[in-house]
């Protein structure tokens, strides 16, 4: 008597690593149009509960192994310029819009930002609330606190829920009036 006949054989059960590589090949197949959407979702669920390699491999049969590195290069390619336009319309709006100076830091009150003729920094205009925004140092750091505005205050034009921490060069929105931070 052999030994493989007393003691059944089972499958390797699948390693993350594998799965990994199964549903990169499924994206791929996707983003190069090989999968319909439907398909893609329809394969990528049966991945995710697949238990051994053979599993796995019959979903990627039909589908390249090797095309996603070329795919990827190629997405990434396009990312990286989409994304360099962005990074310098920023950059050349920065340099040219107007310099806020941040208040001397032992300035025990914050510096009130809005429409209101009582705020330290008054911006008259239509997309600034009477009562914007307030600018004040907190443990050594600068602090925007948005103060329910109806249009809005951004920092790096990203907007601000309740308070942001700020640095000098950052860009500051009010509406749609924008500076840029600067030290003294």
């Amino acid at each position: 008597m052999t030994s493989s006949s007393r003691f059944p054989t089972h499958l390797a059960r699948l390693s993350d690593a594998e799965r990994d590589r199964a549903l990169e090949v499924l994206r791929d197949g996707v983003a190069q149009g090989r999968l319909s959407h439907d398909t893609f979702v329809r394969r990528v669920e049966l991945a995710l509960a697949a238990r051994h390699a053979e599993e796995l491999a019959a979903l990627t049969a039909d589908l390249p192994a090797e095309g996603g590195k070329v795919s990827r290069l190629v997405l990434g390619t396009v990312e990286a310029v989409s994304g360099f336009g962005v990074r310098l319309r920023m950059a050349w709006r920065a340099e040219r819009l107007p310099k806020l100076l941040l208040p001397h830091p032992g300035v025990g009150h914050p510096l009130r930002i809005g429409r209101d003729p009582a705020s330290g920094l008054r911006l008259n205009h239509e997309t600034v609330s009477r009562a914007h925004a307030e600018l004040s140092r907190l443990n050594g750091r600068w602090m925007l606190r948005d103060l329910g505005s109806t249009n809005g205050t951004t920092v790096n034009g990203r907007r601000v829920i309740g308070a942001a921490v700020v640095r000098e060069g950052d860009q500051v929105g009010f509406g749609r009036m924008a500076f840029r931070l600067a030290g003294h």
